[in-house]
């Protein structure tokens, strides 16, 4: 690859990554546990991990790190169609939210320590703004997996009567943003305390972080 598109793919990361993190959840609806739609969401999974990494590859220890606590990552996503009360398949999630974790906390202190923000910084931020919702979701597995009556179902907006993976991550995001999520709604207090505090780390990233992040960068344009 020439030069300059290596320069030009590295200083557009995070919108890439952004990009990609926002088909992943436009396709969450149409993934079938079986045939050519399973595999192509499969692979735009798995190419989310893979532009994470090159995310946060500003050292090469990062890269290092950012690898080895992709692999349980990757098969969490790819291999278990479901979080379940295994230890194999809990520690396995586990081990794919330190990987979520670690990306966050790279990409926030690049995106929120910069003194002149651009572009690129904002697309950072809204990153962790989506990446914070897939992670919350996973835990929402989690519980679900631990406690099968943690959330309750409406039958009359539901076909089901156990949260699947993206009844989690609708959950999640409606939570986060204090839409709601109509036809589910959380039983047990650990699921009620985790919505709480996605939710109060949802307003307070947006009102505070996003905003001042914002303002920075119309300061900078406007002088």
């Amino acid at each position: 690859m020439p030069l300059r598109y290596t320069q030009a793919l590295s200083g557009h990361r995070f919108a890439l990554l952004f990009v990609f993190q926002l088909f992943n959840l436009i396709l969450y609806p149409y993934m079938d546990s079986a045939g050519f739609r399973y595999y192509v969401f499969r692979a735009l999974t798995s190419a989310v991990i893979l532009l994470s990494i090159y995310a946060v590859s500003f050292r090469r220890s990062l890269v290092i790190f950012g690898v080895l606590l992709a692999a349980p990552s990757l098969v969490q996503r790819v291999v278990f169609l479901r979080v379940q009360a295994s230890a194999a398949s809990l520690l396995n999630t586990s081990l794919s939210l330190v990987f979520d974790l670690f990306v966050v906390v790279v990409i926030f202190r690049h995106v929120f320590v910069r003194q002149r923000p651009n572009s690129e910084t904002i697309f950072g931020a809204l990153c962790i703004y989506l990446m914070l919702g897939f992670s919350f979701a996973r835990i929402y597995e989690m519980v679900t997996a631990v406690q099968p009556g943690a959330f309750y179902l409406d039958p009359s907006s539901n076909l089901h009567k156990v949260p699947d993976r993206f009844d989690c991550v609708y959950f999640s995001f409606g939570s986060m943003t204090c839409l709601g999520a109509t036809g589910i709604t959380p039983v047990s207090n650990q699921a009620r305390s985790l919505c709480i505090i996605e939710a109060i780390l949802g307003i307070l990233y947006l009102a505070v972080l996003i905003s001042r992040l914002m303002a920075a960068y119309r300061v900078r344009y406007d002088s």
